[in-house]
């Protein structure tokens, strides 16, 4: 392989329907990276150490998705303060004297992504959920709410878990039952890391004045909740706008290339989706 071939890729396991390479293929095609590729692996956990031990000089770096981000950590060479504020790798950027360094992207992506609607502070905020987006959403309240953050949650070991995360990131969080998740729409800002279907019953009581919400799901898009919001007349940032805000600073991170493409990267991401 010649030798200005870079290469990067996504892996996770499943794959099939990442995004990722559409986004990062507009990215290159706009900044005219023609001897650059991305492509995606279906690769889990036991798989991981044996990629990342074949990866060769042209490797730029990688994007990691579940179950890889926790699972990698122990095979890099150094992770970011932000990576392991929520203990996820996301990022992988193969630097020149062959370290391997790990970055978490979806934590200041959500923050770029609020800021892109100009959400730049709430006083309080609500998380519905506690999988693991959720530590990544609490690491990004961290950053832009100044007092309370409620987080509605299914069991008493999701509970216990989102009160370390808040104590780990500085945050103040009070535990709520999901049975109560409809008081959490009036918040200022409304984080929604649940799985698909999972907020739909929710949207019959959005509130008739609402704030903003970020739905991180982005297919299918628009989720119930969502379309709900939207009509009335409430700010909405979806998953897609999070997946470009973290790709952007990815493809920054991996091309040595600033600003990347945003708008163009968007529009392929939204583009793809359309044809599904």
């Amino acid at each position: 392989m010649s030798a200005d071939v870079r290469r990067a890729a996504v892996l996770g396991s499943p794959i099939a329907h990442s995004l990722s390479p559409v986004l990062h293929r507009a990215a290159y095609r706009e900044l005219e990276l023609d001897n650059w590729s991305y492509d995606r692996f279906e690769i889990d956990e036991a798989g991981l150490p044996g990629f990342l031990g074949q990866l060769g000089p042209e490797w730029a770096g990688l994007s990691l998705t579940m179950p890889l981000k926790r699972a990698v950590i122990p095979l890099l060479d150094g992770i970011s303060d932000t990576a392991a504020s929520v203990e996820a790798v996301n990022t992988v950027v193969c630097a020149d004297d062959g370290r391997r360094l790990g970055d978490n992207t979806d934590i200041p992506g959500m923050v770029a992504a609020l800021r892109e609607r100009g959400i730049e502070q709430v006083d309080s905020a609500a998380i519905l959920g506690a999988g693991a987006t959720a530590s990544s959403a609490l690491a990004a309240l961290a950053r832009v709410c100044t007092g309370e953050v409620v987080a509605y949650v299914r069991s008493e070991t999701r509970a216990a878990e989102m009160r370390q995360w808040g104590e780990r990131l500085g945050v103040e969080v009070r535990i709520a039952d999901w049975a109560d998740a409809m008081q959490a729409l009036g918040a200022p800002l409304v984080v929604a890391t649940t799985p698909a279907g999972a907020t739909d019953a929710l949207s019959r009581v959005v509130p008739e004045r609402p704030a903003t919400l970020f739905d991180v799901l982005y297919d299918p898009w628009p989720t119930a909740l969502a379309a709900r919001w939207s009509a009335y007349g409430g700010a909405v940032v979806s998953g897609l706008d999070l997946l470009v805000h973290q790709a952007v600073l990815q493809v920054e991170q991996m091309t040595g290339r600033s600003p990347a493409p945003l708008d163009v990267m968007r529009t392929a991401g939204e583009r793809a989706l359309a044809e599904r």
